[in-house]
């Protein structure tokens, strides 16, 4: 029994062993995660010497105000740098690191609060938005996270509120009597907060809502964008991509979101709202089935998502008392093999399972791009799917394998399979795929045929 819940540790809340660790867990698999939940979260030494947002926002935006040309040549010269090698270095630290549960939550919240290079401009900040916004808040405040998110300027580039007017704002007015523009203000950010960060779709909000929403939100922007397209700012002045709150673009007025109203305050109408909607028992019961589809099952039992939700609303959104509710949970050691790994946990642990601690960067961005996970480039503000259906078809499943074989190829002829079995999926593992295993020609072909196999590809 030990045996399979070290296992359930390792791969369903970390990212799967390397050598070793499964003996070591056995003797108290949830301390060890538990041990892992730490409020305070330092960003990791291999990340912390990457530049934080505003500076590469501001290199963006200097080049943009001069020409398209160097707009574009800065863009794609921060995407082979920055973005690259920050995407490189991330996945290398989830090899190598110690807190693996730590690292699943930061997969975890910065899908739920995607932003995706799908969006050109945001694409070269997108690593240290997830430094700057997920990171220091998965075992806090799950309001202090979504304020962190909702303003940093990743996500009001993304979701396009930097540009967001409101019709009766002083710049609102002068759109629209100088430019007959009558469309100013823009309901994206407004509506993929209620439906994907806080409420869901069923969590009983209306048009009205997203509309009053909105307009709470408007002149939430950064300060690279102060100045027009291709003019140069004054000498006196820095172009910044911090959050800005621009006072000429807000909606003037109370607002009426969900039946509260928020007197006219500027910057603070947004901010209160988002501390409500974070404590919304509707909320509560969507990030618990999130929570629970990720750690149980695609199908999330109905008992485990009461218990997370009750203690999501108990705590005021404490997510440290959140994650240990998880881990408490009778659902998640009942079985295991439940879930699917996604293409992202599967290169993870792969280069875990062999101890392939620096690999270089076409091992990581190249077989993600053939599993169809390339790094922070969700196809929609959604995320990245959390249903094993979406990510295991024939096809999918033929690639895994044609990576995974030209993978074991280059493994170091001292890995030994039955060790890495024993260590990987041990606890878990069916008689036909040992046999399978034992009759591979070489060590080669049986390190390729334990990571294809049904144990290895599911958590």
């Amino acid at each position: 029994m030990k045996n399979i819940e070290a296992h359930i540790a390792l791969n369903r809340f970390g990212l799967g062993p390397r050598p070793g660790e499964t003996e070591r867990l056995k003797a108290d698999p949830k301390l060890w995660l538990k041990n892992q939940i730490r409020p305070k979260q330092l960003v990791p030494e291999e990340l912390s010497k990457f530049p934080p947002s505003e500076e590469t926002f501001a290199m963006i935006h200097v080049a943009r105000m001069t020409s398209p040309r160097d707009f574009r040549s800065t863009t794609r010269g921060l995407y082979r740098s920055i973005f690259a090698e920050e995407v490189l270095a991330r996945a290398k630290h989830m090899i190598r690191t110690d807190l693996p549960f730590a690292e699943r939550m930061v997969l975890f919240w910065s899908n739920h609060f995607t932003v995706s290079k799908t969006k050109w401009i945001t694409g070269p900040v997108i690593p240290a938005y997830e430094r700057e916004v997920i990171r220091p808040h998965i075992f806090g405040s799950f309001s202090d996270m979504l304020k962190a998110a909702i303003k940093h300027p990743a996500m009001t580039s993304y979701l396009d509120n930097f540009n967001s007017v409101g019709p009766n704002s002083s710049a609102g007015q002068y759109r629209i009597r100088r430019k007959g523009n009558k469309k100013t203000l823009n309901e994206n950010l407004a509506r993929e907060i209620l439906e994907l960060h806080t409420l869901g779709v069923n969590g009983g909000y209306k048009q009205k809502d997203v509309i009053e929403l909105a307009k709470a939100i408007t002149g939430w922007s950064h300060g690279g964008l102060r100045f027009k397209t291709r003019a140069k700012p004054p000498d006196n002045e820095a172009v910044n991509g911090r959050f800005e709150f621009r006072e000429h673009f807000h909606e003037p007025g109370q607002k009426e979101i969900l039946g509260k109203f928020y007197d006219q305050g500027g910057v603070t109408e947004g901010l209160a709202a988002l501390d409500d909607l974070a404590l919304h028992p509707s909320t509560a019961r969507f990030i618990a089935t999130k929570l629970v589809r990720h750690f149980v099952a695609d199908h999330p039992p109905k008992t485990a998502i009461e218990k997370i939700t009750e203690v999501f609303l108990r705590s005021g959104g404490n997510l440290a008392k959140v994650s240990e509710t998880l881990i408490d949970l009778d659902e998640v050691w009942a079985e295991p093999l439940t879930k699917v790994k996604s293409p992202y946990e599967l290169v993870v642990s792969t280069h875990r399972a062999v101890e392939n601690i620096n690999p270089k960067r076409d091992d990581i961005l190249l077989p993600l791009r053939e599993l169809g996970q390339s790094p922070f480039s969700a196809p929609s503000p959604q995320g990245w799917s959390d249903l094993g259906n979406n990510w295991i078809s024939p096809a999918a499943l033929m690639t895994r394998i044609e990576w995974l074989r030209r993978y074991a190829r280059r493994i170091p002829s001292i890995v030994i399979p039955s060790e890495v079995l024993e260590n990987t999926v041990g606890a878990v593992t069916s008689q036909e795929t040992r046999d399978g295993i034992e009759r591979a020609p070489s060590g080669d072909a049986a390190i390729a045929m334990l990571l294809a196999s049904p144990e290895f590809q599911r958590r």
